[in-house]
């Protein structure tokens, strides 16, 4: 029989933090901590264990309060390992009617999202802001995925840098346009193969001063792309913005539909109330240039439209999987450019199927 090996007692794990804070009430009602998914992020470096937590209420009293319940419950579960504990209190600000009105210029604000990456929600939301804008719109583009944006080369302004210009006493960053349409996205800040390793609140602050120091005038849409899954970004932005609504992209891949059902369940939750405009079932099948009657459903078939109908929204369009649109995305010139091709006529077709779910959700707005 092997001996035990007196240091496995002393190391800290991931369920002895878990088992810690299910003892911490969770601020905000119901049930711990742990089990009301208020523990933002941690992580446990040896002794040290860092985390970030989400609380109720933004006194500093009530945030020290809750850090010393947490330190307590860790201290108790412990003993006597040596350890020491970081702990940050994140109280995010009240979702609900109160937002304040950071882009009284913009008339629709329109996320787009996926809940799982690599089923091409980027190109659609290029796409879509071109679209719109060949439809006599002015629109505004947001790259939301802070870490891993894409806007930038898919208009080929990678290298462009965003003037900073003076209204009144305050500075404002300058979006940058291409075919028309304006964008901002963290890629014009980073170098093209700089990785942005940056936490939740970090990257929460950059996707805030997207909005609030950028000069972006009147717009008729402003569209945001959101990086994949249910984050610190989308609550971000639900909290900060009165959205219009949101388009939820798939593939018909169970998976992908797996997790489209989560982006939508998150959009639907009571606190958010986010209405969903539709369904965008995208790599729907694939026909080659050289046979296109041809269809080849690489990926299953209708299951964009099955989600639609769970959800009760209308599939707003189905794109095929289609190489020119790789090859004009690379060359940073959206498909929907061109106005002779059957992807662009796709696209063209989703801008005004968005255009009448918006008018269907809100009978009294003139696009």
């Amino acid at each position: 029989m092997s001996e035990l090996n007196p240091l496995s007692e002393k190391i800290i794990t991931e369920e002895d933090l878990k088992q810690a804070l299910l003892s911490v009430p969770n601020p905000a009602g119901e049930g711990s901590l742990w089990s009301a998914g208020k523990v933002r992020f941690f992580e446990i470096q040896g002794s040290l264990i860092r985390l970030e937590v989400e609380g109720q209420n933004p006194a500093l009293h009530a945030r020290q309060k809750l850090e010393r319940q947490i330190k307590d419950a860790i201290a108790q579960k412990l003993g006597d390992r040596p350890h020491s504990v970081e702990v940050t209190v994140y109280v995010p600000p009240a979702i609900g009617n109160s937002k304040e009105n950071i882009l009284p210029g913009v008339k629709h604000v329109v996320a787009v999202a996926s809940g799982k990456g690599g089923v091409g929600k980027s190109t659609v939301a290029v796409n879509l802001a071109v679209a719109l804008r060949t439809e006599g719109f002015a629109v505004g583009l947001v790259d939301g995925d802070i870490y891993g944006p894409s806007v930038p080369v898919m208009f080929d302004v990678e290298y462009r840098r965003p003037e900073v210009r003076r209204f009144g006493e305050k500075p404002f960053i300058i979006p940058v346009e291409n075919y028309g349409v304006l964008m901002m996205s963290i890629g014009f800040f980073a170098g093209v193969n700089q990785a942005v390793a940056w936490r939740g609140p970090m990257a929460s602050k950059a996707l805030r001063q997207m909005f609030v120091d950028c000069w972006w005038g009147n717009l008729d849409f402003m569209i945001v792309d959101l990086p994949p899954g249910t984050g610190d970004i989308h609550l971000t932005l639900v909290q900060m913005l009165p959205l219009t609504g949101a388009i939820i992209v798939t593939t018909p891949q169970k998976v992908a539909l797996l997790d489209a059902r989560k982006a939508a369940a998150m959009f639907r939750m009571p606190a958010i109330q986010v209405p969903i405009l539709g369904v965008v079932e995208n790599m729907a099948w694939f026909s080659p240039s050289a046979h296109p009657e041809e269809r080849y459903y690489l990926f299953g078939k209708g299951g964009g439209e099955e989600l639609a109908a769970e959800l009760n929204v209308p599939l707003l369009a189905q794109i095929p999987l289609d190489e020119s649109l790789c090859e004009q995305s690379d060359k940073g010139m959206p498909i929907t450019l061109n106005t002779q091709s059957p992807l662009g006529k796709i696209y063209k077709s989703l801008a005004q199927n968005l255009l009448s779910s918006i008018n269907t959700l809100l009978p009294s707005s003139s696009n």
